[in-house]
C-alpha cells in the first residue's frame, strides 16, 4: 500500500515537472515520509524521465554539503541524485523561464570523470584518479 503512495507522490512531481506547476511539498503533505521512501520516489521520477522522455542518466549529484545549508534544512547529511541529459544546458544556452516555476541558480563544481566510482569507501585519491578535469557550472534549482 505504501509503495503505492510513493509511486503516487513520483508521478505527481513529474506531472508538476512536464506542466511547469507547483505542488505542496511532499514531507508537509506527509510528515512521516522517510529518507529511504524519497529515494524510491526519486528512482521513479528519474524512471518516468527515461522511459518517457528518452533521457539518459549523464552524472550523478551531491548536494546540501555545507553544516551551514544542512542546519539550514534541518538535514543531518549530504543529498544524492542524477543528472539527465534533458537536465543539461551547453555553455551559451538559453533558458526558457516559461518552462520553471520558481528557478534560483547555484553556482556548483562538476567533476568530469574518465571511469566511474563505486563506494562504500572512495577515497580522494580515488576521486582524483578518475577525474579527467573540473569545471565550474550553474545549477537552475527550480
Amino acid at each position: 500500500m505504501r509503495q503505492a503512495l510513493l509511486n503516487q507522490y513520483a508521478d505527481e512531481l513529474y506531472r508538476s515537472l512536464k506542466d511547469c506547476r507547483p505542488i505542496a511539498p511532499l514531507t508537509e503533505r506527509d510528515p512521516q515520509l522517510t529518507l529511504e521512501e524519497a529515494y524510491q520516489i526519486q528512482l521513479r521520477l528519474i524512471a518516468r524521465r527515461l522511459d518517457a522522455d528518452g533521457e539518459s542518466v549523464i552524472g550523478k549529484k551531491i548536494g546540501v554539503t555545507s553544516r551551514v545549508v544542512m542546519d539550514l534544512l534541518k538535514v543531518d547529511q549530504p543529498d544524492f541524485g542524477h543528472l539527465t541529459s534533458g537536465m543539461l544546458r551547453e555553455d551559451g544556452a538559453a533558458i526558457e523561464a516559461a518552462g520553471l516555476i520558481a528557478p534560483k541558480a547555484e553556482g556548483e563544481i562538476a567533476f568530469v570523470l574518465k571511469h566511474e566510482l563505486a563506494g562504500p569507501g572512495v577515497t580522494v585519491a580515488d576521486v582524483l584518479r578518475a577525474t579527467e578535469y573540473v569545471v565550474p557550472c550553474f545549477e537552475i534549482v527550480d
